[in-house]
């Protein structure tokens, strides 16, 4: 029996109900939680406490213990060839960085987020413990201490294993927690961030963020999207972990398990805008 099996057999479902102040909205999305930051309440509760995969979520806390673990990020990085050829195997998402390319610790932070860029968060780990599996052991001692008490990380990137499972209550746990420190905002809110010119890309390194890529406005009919990352793999299909600032307060709204690819319409983000235009 795997730790997921395991996992799923002991945990208990808790089903929402429809009360006074939840959100009631129709979701392409099988699991979904929101979260009002301001008054630390959950509005909406869709199967919350299902294991899930988080495919490209997982950065999340990549970013998260790396930023814990740097005291520099203007201390220059490496990123050794054979990290790469495992991940273009994978088809794993990259930032676009290059084999012997020299980047800032920061560059990676961003490269991780933005276009969730693989070879960026297994540089980022190289550099925090010397390899990704002892990483990773930082992950799950990060979760643990988080109160994440259904999650197990097996890789920084989010590539799908068996193992590597969550779910969107203990993933909002990590983002109430992430997003109040200011270097994990500032990445995880940017829109785009330009790197300058390395030894292998003289004119510079423009990168983008998936999320705000795919929407023609972060506008909200009282408010606005502020930041985000996704998230997909067959396994987890579309994946959306997102802040927004609407009446002058703040949500998060997580959610996973919406049909789809990258080369479809992204349900996950028109869960987000329908969601939060409820509020």
């Amino acid at each position: 029996m795997s730790l997921r099996q395991e996992i799923v057999t002991s945990s208990k479902l808790v089903v929402p109900t429809n009360s006074d102040g939840m959100i009631d909205v129709d979701l392409r999305s099988s699991n979904a939680i929101l979260v009002n930051l301001d008054e630390n309440k959950v509005l909406l509760d869709k199967n919350s406490e299902e294991i899930i995969y988080p495919a490209s979520l997982t950065k999340m806390m990549t970013v998260l213990v790396a930023i814990e673990h740097i005291k520099n990020l203007q201390d220059d990085v490496v990123l050794p060839r054979e990290i790469f050829n495992d991940l273009y195997k994978e088809n794993a998402s990259v930032a676009g960085f290059l084999p012997n390319e020299k980047l800032t610790l920061k560059d990676l932070l961003y490269g991780s987020m933005l276009p969730s860029g693989a070879e960026a968060t297994i540089g980022l780990a190289k550099y925090v413990a010397g390899s990704e599996r002892e990483f990773v052991k930082l992950m799950n001692d990060k979760a643990k201490k988080l109160g994440m008490e259904n999650t197990h990380f097996m890789n920084t990137t989010g590539l799908h294993h068996p193992d590597h499972f969550t779910t969107v209550k203990d993933l909002s746990l990590l983002l109430q927690y992430a997003l109040k420190d200011n270097e994990f905002r500032n990445v995880y809110t940017a829109e785009r961030y330009f790197i300058r010119p390395t030894n292998l890309h003289p004119e510079g390194i423009v990168l983008t963020n998936k999320m705000f890529h795919n929407m023609n406005s972060s506008a909200l009919p009282r408010g606005e999207i502020l930041g985000g990352k996704t998230g997909y793999t067959e396994e987890a299909a579309l994946c959306l972990a997102s802040l927004a600032k609407i009446n002058g307060q703040e949500y998060i709204l997580v959610t996973v398990g919406a049909e789809g690819s990258s080369q479809t319409v992204q349900f996950n983000i028109e869960d987000a805008f329908s969601v939060y235009s409820k509020l």
